[in-house]
């Protein structure tokens, strides 16, 4: 992928890095859904939910916080204290600010060509989800 010549992803305002983070997030939970062979739509749809929500999301950042290097939590730092026009509805503004954080560091991976540790961190989220689901069975 790439950005206007000469602009680096770090200097893109964290935001515009979330928005991209977004839907190469999604696309790559569609993508891990699809390959383990679901084939309803109505059921992708709502099993994408359980990993694209912001207390999902908040949940990944926090299992990844301890591994980040100094250049991806800092864009982290800028994800989580950008102000967005909207505000959240039936989350917590916590959670809805650590879900962007992780938008904007995937954002940024994805345009730096760190496809690899985007991959790590969507490994994460499924396993998140998948104890968690784990744990709602007992």
């Amino acid at each position: 992928m790439t950005i206007a010549q000469g602009q680096q992803p770090a200097h893109l305002p964290a935001l515009v890095l979330a928005y991209l983070g977004d839907a190469v997030y999604e696309l790559s939970i569609r993508s891990h859904l699809v390959a383990q062979g679901y084939s309803k739509v109505d059921f992708l749809h709502k099993q994408a939910i359980k990993y694209v929500n912001a207390e999902t999301q908040a949940k990944v950042l926090h299992a990844i916080a301890g591994d980040l290097s100094d250049e991806e939590a800092a864009i982290v730092r800028r994800g989580r204290n950008a102000k967005s026009g909207s505000a959240p509805k039936n989350i917590s503004i916590t959670d809805y600010r650590h879900g962007t954080a992780l938008e904007s560091l995937i954002g940024y991976l994805y345009l730096s060509g760190r496809e690899d540790r985007i991959s790590e961190i969507i490994d994460i989220a499924i396993g998140i989800v998948s104890a968690a689901e784990e744990k709602n069975k007992r």
